[in-house]
């Protein structure tokens, strides 16, 4: 019997409230959030904690599953936990105990809680990535974290052509093509910003996303057709046509994972709460 037919053993009435945790993560050693064999992943490490902590089997659910290189600050994580769980563990300990068990480069940020059956991914109505570009001189501090892009880029050319992803488009375009046979790849973008920043003393390009949810490279394949129009190899209607196309051989080219990260995930109002209020 594995770890997952035990999990499913436990007896329904046991399984009380659904504990969420807020992670962050740097991508750069891991093969990605989903479990993996013989890979380090982001769900591997945090599985080896909690059923160390908690000492059962655990079923844990992502909001968005990030690729291999990947950043996070603000990744949800569902976990549905007993009675007797929710009742004598506190938030407190629940932090203390996963950042002893976890390594140094995954945190666990938050510890919440909701009802019985919440998914993460499911129930999430947005989920936010923001992509740093650094262009001009070599970023320092920002360089595990920022896709450097020597040559100047025109951020207004760039914002200019970003209304044309809003709304719910068809964004085969913007995705690996192997990963879009014979599934739906219309998406529901809310927003895009183009700015220039400072952050942690240096300048950088950020591109904010925001959508109902994501295709497998889309936020780093609509950062790289950006790029183009930024180097002024493309003009900002460009895009539109891209979207139309709807052929990933139309579109830029898929920008490094390491400038990603993935930022928030929304929920309704007063779904999720702090973990002593429950």
């Amino acid at each position: 019997m594995d770890a997952m037919d035990e999990v499913r053993n436990i007896a329904r009435e046991t399984l009380d409230a659904t504990l969420v945790l807020t992670l962050g993560y740097r991508g750069a050693s891991f093969s990605g959030f989903a479990e993996q064999e013989g890979q380090r992943t982001v769900a591997g490490e945090l599985r080896r904690a909690l059923e160390t902590f908690l000492r059962r089997p655990v079923d844990l659910t992502c909001a968005g599953r990030t690729d291999a290189g990947v950043h996070a600050i603000g990744q949800v994580v569902s976990v549905p936990v007993t009675a007797e769980e929710r009742e004598t563990l506190s938030a407190h300990r629940i932090l203390v105990a996963l950042g002893a068990l976890t390594p140094d480069d995954l945190a666990v940020r938050e510890v919440r809680a909701t009802p019985r059956g919440f998914s993460a991914r499911f129930a999430a109505r947005e989920r936010r990535y923001r992509y740093r570009i650094a262009e001009g001189a070599a970023p320092a501090l920002l360089y595990d974290f920022a896709w450097w892009h020597p040559r100047p880029l025109d951020v207004d050319a760039m914002a200019e052509a970003a209304p044309a992803l809003l709304g719910e488009r068809d964004f085969r375009s913007f995705c690996r093509a192997s990963s879009a046979e014979g599934k739906s790849t219309t998406r529901n973008v809310h927003s895009v910003h183009v700015q220039r920043r400072h952050e942690m003393g240096e300048r950088v390009i950020v591109v904010d996303v925001a959508a109902s949810s994501f295709l497998h490279t889309m936020v780093r394949t609509i950062v790289g057709s950006l790029a183009l129009v930024g180097e002024g190899l493309r003009e900002p209607a460009w895009l539109e046509t891209v979207v139309q196309a709807r052929d990933r051989r139309a579109a830029g080219p898929t920008a490094p994972a390491k400038g990603l990260t993935f930022q928030a995930v929304h929920y309704e109002p007063n779904l999720i709460v702090p973990w002593e209020r429950a």
